[in-house]
């Protein structure tokens, strides 16, 4: 192998390496072949005509195969057959991927390719196999292709060097910016938006007027993308203005929808546009899974009544609810808002990516059409020029007819004997001439009139001289393309199916920040966890000392009673407190669900504590080792399921207890039976930390701790079950962190307060 990485290496005896490079450097050119041929030929899009090579190559081969808009359908099979034969040499699955989505109203704004079958859904299923779909080209796809075959674009040769192809197509329709684009290439991708194509041809006709348009007014033409499912653009017009400037930047999209009243003070939410690129089932999925998981609790159902136009029911827990706090819950939530990222990253005239403007696509394609227009004109100039050429020799026939029919009809080599033959005047014909004369057919004898030939070489004369002018100023050039523009616009506008413009624009609705808990219905319900941590709410208040059903070998652990609007907070081992809404917890039926599952609790974290949330409470919380502080409650609050840390802890030791503060005085006892009483107020008030030392130990540690209120006493259950109160204490008494003396008499074995 060393051999083979050598700079100048010699060749081995057994011949494997007859060319041999550094590793670097191979890998390097290799790479970068592969890198330029991504970003070249498959996954970055022309700004002049819109298209990546294989939709370019799919639309030549439909063009070649005659699938004109108004005429037959054709196998997709056959056309991506041709298509991968001819041009593509790719599989065929995914030149047939790539042509059904251009038959998508759904995912092309204005598709180039009229399919007839089963080209897919909005709810992301596939299309057909190809062989039971049918296509042909759109109106849309013809504009793409008008001028194809008159010299106005470049052709290069196939794969194979059989046939040619267009590099580019000519183009009288904006497809980049019309249809969009997307694609990732190495190190760098694409995604541009649709738009509308009149505001589109009202942009450039304002850009031929103005080449120096500023970026401000051109927002007045285009305000921003029109995507082919609708949905309501809420971004500000600023930040519009700095994605089309800098060519990169973000729209927010959302969903269209509306309030349906049921009578009797019911409703509904009907949604009947969904952002674009959403898939149709999987937003209901997500949004029936938030559901489920009661992520919304003011969200009670929904539903698809989806025919041919979108219509998705949400139907709200309450009627009391507020359509605006539900809707901004589900933007938060689920798909009905996104953000569809612009990168105008296109290839500059074929060849070099650069991320554009919304003013430097439209000036390229601009440039396309002039270059395009130009070359037009040249080619049917030299057409002119051919027809004029045979339209004198025409003329020599007419007024030589006998002699060209007695040469025609005598003559062995009729052609050679007409180019030697003197007309009069010393005219002759030349070898194209002569051509056109012997291919003529009999009966257009009767036809070939002197006036009618001088007729329609005057017309070629005067139509030559328009385009001579046309080619000489450039003013000519631009104001035929202004008309080309407005035939476009007229023809796809807003006359044409689908050419209004569908997505909407919007501000923001801000609504103000309810608490989801403020709009539940307040009902009682019990809260019951068991030992494994299986919690359910239990419908009403019931005794609590009512005997429930639970999994074998489990048992109950927390149960108290509570509303459905309350948030509870969950202590774990690790030191973090949980927050988990009332309302979230599953029903009484069953044995309930895992609180593991509500929030991100550690399997080797056990529940410390269960309790409900009470704002103006104040916390004592302390671990194994001893160690706690006074936290308040209102701190510990958690927004996300991953909890909110507070009690520092490390190695061995773990969260021990969190008590509320209740009286003046802190109760400890140790493992070692030994009790200590301080005051609260020696306890630093925290928001997170390991604490202070509560009590001193040589061996073992905390056991349990508590406040109560010193001039009412201790209390405890002696082993008896009996309530014993301890009045003087002043035997235990002593400063935080002291070493504390024995226990009372008839304390209990398990050294717990409770």
């Amino acid at each position: 192998m060393s051999d083979i990485i050598q700079d100048d290496p010699e060749m081995p005896e057994d011949g494997l390496n007859e060319s041999a490079e550094p590793l670097r450097r191979a890998i390097g050119e290799r790479y970068l072949t592969y890198a330029l041929s991504t970003i070249m030929h498959r996954a970055l899009p022309d700004a002049r005509d819109g298209l990546k090579p294989v939709h370019r190559r799919i639309l030549y081969a439909m063009s070649r195969l005659k699938l004109a808009s108004s005429g037959g359908f054709l196998k997709s099979a056959k056309i991506s057959g041709d298509t991968m034969g001819d041009f593509h040499p790719h599989g065929d699955a995914a030149i047939y991927d790539a042509m059904a989505r251009l038959a998508q109203d759904f995912s092309v704004r204005y598709p180039l390719v009229d399919g007839q079958g089963n080209f897919g859904n909005i709810d992301g299923d596939n299309p057909a196999a190809s062989r039971y779909t049918e296509a042909r080209m759109t109106k849309v796809a013809e504009a793409m292709l008008e001028g194809l075959n008159e010299d106005s674009v470049d052709f290069r040769d196939n794969y194979d060097g059989r046939l040619t192809e267009p590099a580019v197509l000519p183009a009288t329709f904006p497809n980049l910016l019309a249809n969009g684009s997307s694609g990732i290439a190495v190190g760098m991708a694409t995604n541009i938006p649709p738009h509308n194509i009149a505001e589109l041809c009202d942009a450039c006709l304002h850009l031929i007027k103005t080449p120096d348009a500023r970026d401000e007014t051109l927002l007045n033409y285009v305000p921003g993308p029109d995507f082919p499912t609708g949905g309501v653009i809420v971004e500000p017009r600023e930040s519009i203005l700095e994605t089309y400037q800098t060519g990169r930047g973000a729209f927010r999209l959302r969903c269209k929808w509306e309030v349906e009243d049921l009578g009797r003070g019911t409703w509904q939410i009907v949604v009947t546009e969904i952002p674009y690129q959403v898939q149709k089932s999987k937003l209901i999925e997500k949004i029936a899974e938030a559901i489920q998981l009661k992520k919304i609790p003011i969200l009670g159902d929904v539903r698809d009544e989806s025919a041919e136009d979108i219509r998705l029911i949400i139907e709200p827990k309450s009627k009391n609810v507020d359509p605006d706090i539900l809707m901004n819950a589900l933007f938060k939530n689920s798909d009905l808002e996104i953000r569809f990222n612009l990168n105008m990253n296109v290839l500059i005239d074929g060849v070099t990516p650069k991320v554009c403007s919304l003013k430097e696509v439209l000036r390229a394609f601009l440039d396309h059409r002039r270059d395009v227009l130009q070359r037009r004109s040249t080619y049917r100039m030299g057409q002119i020029d051919k027809r004029l050429d045979v339209l004198k020799g025409y003329i020599i026939a007419f007024l030589n007819l006998d002699r060209v029919i007695e040469i025609i009809r005598n003559e062995d080599d009729p052609k050679a004997v007409m180019l030697a033959e003197d007309w009069g005047d010393g005219v002759y014909l030349n070898e194209p001439q002569a051509e056109a004369i012997l291919n003529m057919r009999l009966r257009s004898l009767r036809r070939l009139e002197e006036m009618e030939l001088k007729r329609e070489h005057d017309e070629l004369l005067e139509e030559r001289k328009g385009l001579e002018e046309l080619l000489a100023d450039e003013g000519l050039q631009w104001g035929r393309i202004s008309d080309q523009l407005k035939e476009t616009k007229k023809t796809f506008g807003k006359a044409y199916d689908g050419g209004l413009r569908r997505t909407q624009f919007s501000e923001a609705v801000e609504v103000e920040d309810v608490p989801i808990e403020a709009m539940i219905e307040r009902e009682p319900i019990t809260v019951v966890c068991s030992e494994m941590g299986w919690v359910r709410a239990m419908s009403g208040h019931i005794a609590l000392d009512k005997e429930l059903k639970f999994k074998d070998g489990d048992g109950p652990r927390f149960m108290f009673h509570a509303e459905t609007t309350d948030r509870l907070l969950v202590f774990g081992a690790n030191g973090r407190f949980y927050t988990v809404p009332a309302s979230s917890l599953p029903g009484g039926r069953g044995m309930g669900e895992p609180l593991r599952l509500m929030i991100d609790l550690p399997n080797d974290a056990e529940i410390v504590d269960f309790f409900i949330h009470q704002p103006d409470r104040k916390l004592l919380v302390a671990s194994t080792a001893g160690d706690g502080f006074v936290v308040p409650e209102s701190d510990v609050l958690a927004q996300t399921r991953t909890g909110k840390q507070v009690l520092n802890v490390r190695g061995d030791v773990t969260a021990l207890t969190c008590k509320s503060i209740e009286g003046d005085s802190v109760a400890c006892v140790g493992e070692n039976r030994k009790v200590l009483i301080f005051g609260v107020d020696e306890l630093p008030e925290m928001g997170r930390g390991k604490g202070v030392r509560l009590q001193k130990y040589k061996d073992g540690g905390l056991s349990d701790v508590r406040t109560f209120n010193r001039e009412e006493g201790l209390t405890w259950l002696d082993p008896a079950g009996r309530t014993r109160t301890e009045i003087e204490l002043d035997e235990w008494a002593g400063k935080r962190a002291g070493a504390g003396r024995m226990a009372p008499r008839g304390f209990p074995r398990d050294n717990k307060f409770t």
